[in-house]
């Protein structure tokens, strides 16, 4: 879909001056963010407030999801430096909510579960009082490089399901939606002290009755947290918005899902994954 965005996506240009001050910080610690690598249109209101969505294991997928903006191809090594970085910069900002992302590395035996692992003990061994969320890759759903990153407690493992079943093959043509719902279910299994979270983009070319099924199917994965936005197309090469979804629809998601028993769901136009994460987490502490 071509021409101008719905009114309702309207925000404030992000000041220069934070940009430029969040953005040498984070260059100087050799690290990676998902707001910018990924385009997020709330990267403006997240660094005003001196926060971050980290990524780790590099910028460069190995998938070529059609939604995503980030680069696709041969990554670079594993840094092993990286979790002391994530430490440093945690440090410097003065986060108390940690949010870990990282690019699927189906290049690497673990799929990178070993490096989202040492990244949550040095925030662990060195921030007692730090809460770390993961938003984690499927892993190829191996369960043994799943428990690796359950072993270093997290007390959030996030997996987005991003999209309905049917749209699969063109949006996630490397994932696997039922794999993706079992990553949740095995979590819950294995840490029921751990919360877990999902998250869905519209705009896609889904319908209603899809949408509700996915709720329905992540809430018998257990999920307890549930965010819902609108997709934008990063550039005329990715998947095409499908249709701008009005506010008062994510509205009637919002109510579907608290219905269902999800302990909150948050929908709207402009909300992502890890948008308001610290704030969205205490809910389950209510």
């Amino acid at each position: 879909m071509k021409g101008r965005l719905p009114a309702w996506f309207k925000q404030k240009p992000p000041d220069p001056q934070i940009m430029v001050t969040m953005k040498k910080l984070l260059n100087g610690l050799s690290l990676h963010t998902i707001c910018d690598s990924a385009q997020c249109p709330n990267i403006g209101e997240c660094f005003s407030r001196k926060t971050a969505t980290f990524l780790i294991l590099g910028n460069v997928c190995t998938r070529n999801c059609s939604f995503c903006a980030m680069k696709k191809g041969v990554p670079t090594p594993v840094d092993e430096k990286e979790p002391r970085h994530v430490l440093e910069a945690v440090e410097k900002l003065l986060l108390r909510y940690v949010v870990i992302t990282s690019v699927t590395r189906d290049d690497l035996p673990s799929g990178g579960a070993s490096q989202f692992a040492r990244t949550i003990r040095v925030l662990h061994e060195n921030k007692k009082d730090v809460i770390v969320e993961v938003l984690v890759p499927d892993f190829l759903g191996s369960a043994e490089a799943l428990r690796v990153v359950i072993e270093a407690e997290p007390q959030v493992i996030n997996h987005n399901v991003e999209t309905v079943p049917r749209l699969y093959p063109e949006v996630r043509p490397g994932a696997d939606y039922s794999r993706s719902v079992g990553l949740l279910f095995t979590v819950k299994r294995l840490n029921q002290a751990i919360t877990t979270k999902s998250g869905l983009m519209l705009g896609l070319g889904e319908t209603r009755d899809e949408v509700i099924e996915i709720m329905e199917d992540l809430r018998e994965a257990n999920c307890e947290l549930l965010t819902i936005g609108q997709y934008l197309q990063p550039s005329h090469k990715h998947h095409p918005v499908v249709r701008f979804v009005p506010p008062e629809e994510f509205a009637e998601y919002e109510q579907i899902g608290k219905d269902m028993g999800f302990t909150e769901v948050v929908a709207a136009p402009l909300v992502r994954s890890s948008l308001d994460a610290a704030e969205l987490y205490t809910k389950t502490k209510d």
